[in-house]
């Protein structure tokens, strides 16, 4: 099965590692993240205003690519997952945001709404399923308590993620089973942890990752996991007390799954070849300048 695949941002750029560990988790479960041509950010926060749609064209843009290849729309990002999944409501139910995207982008075919936006972990659950996922398994997680953390935007607004029960969700401690592990159940597992506010109010983002950890804590938890990169961000760098390590869900299944040292060494390298591509070019340059230079002296 191949999926359309739309990595966004913090996967390309400061969080490589954790597109690897999808990637490489893809390939042994049997599917495939054909990422889009062309991509563009979508911009992280879904915009509300309903009188403005060029902050939507992005999304809408990534949705009608993934129609034309016939292919469901995959994201490991919860923050992106959000965007796609709500201009793509917007796309299939609001007839002036339809209308008025269709005109700008002149697409060879107008868009309605058409594909279907899924985060990674809906694919373990609903296309593999929790228990094909634990027969995969060999390095199984045995003996670790760890404590989901789903914060607000994988679950809300409910009617429009339609991705798990937002009061008493279960997709990511099913997940947690699957991988061998203890899940831990704890209050604020679903709260938000002040990820959009974490550098203008600090100390607001601070006490509400405090509340976190400390619940988390208290319960027995000694790893959080969660599948949105703010939250990942946000909850090891603003908390202040309880240091309960926070992991990707991608990096935990990696390892589950016996892929990760390699995953990590691949993007190393890629890394490396990146880096080491990009210095002779400007030393080329800088070659070329100085010689016009001694030319013309």
């Amino acid at each position: 099965m191949v999926y359309s695949y739309y990595p966004g941002c913090t996967l390309k750029t400061k969080a490589k590692d954790l597109d690897a560990y999808a990637r490489a988790c893809a390939k042994v479960l049997g599917f495939e993240l054909e990422e889009l041509e062309n991509w563009q950010c979508c911009g992280g926060v879904y915009p509300l205003g309903s009188d403005e749609i060029a902050t939507k064209l992005s999304s809408v843009r990534a949705l009608a690519a993934a129609k034309e290849k016939g292919q469901d729309l995959v994201t490991v990002c919860a923050a992106c997952h959000h965007v796609l999944k709500r201009v793509n409501d917007d796309m299939k139910n609001v007839e002036d945001i339809r209308f008025r995207a269709n005109n700008y982008m002149e697409l060879d075919e107008p868009y309605a709404g058409e594909t279907k936006v899924l985060h990674f972990l809906e694919i373990l659950r609903d296309r593999i399923g929790f228990a094909a996922l634990k027969d995969k398994v060999v390095k199984p997680l045995t003996g670790r308590k760890i404590g989901a953390y789903y914060g607000c935007l994988l679950l809300r607004p409910s009617d429009r993620m339609q991705f798990d029960d937002p009061e008493n969700p279960s997709i990511i401690e099913d997940f947690i089973r699957a991988l061998g592990a203890e899940p831990v159940i704890y209050p604020y597992r679903n709260e938000c942890c002040g990820g959009y506010i974490s550098l203008k109010e600090k100390d607001m983002a601070k006490n509400q990752t405090d509340l976190i950890m400390e619940s988390a804590a208290g319960m027995g938890a000694e790893t959080l996991v969660t599948a949105c990169p703010l939250c990942r961000y946000n909850l090891n760098q603003s908390r202040t007390q309880e240091k309960v390590p926070v992991v990707y869900f991608t990096e935990l299944l990696a390892e589950a799954l016996g892929v990760k040292a390699e995953a990590a060494e691949t993007n190393a390298e890629a890394a490396a070849d990146a880096k080491g591509n990009t210095k002779p070019e400007a030393d080329t340059d800088k070659t070329e300048d100085m010689q016009e230079g001694g030319t013309q002296s």
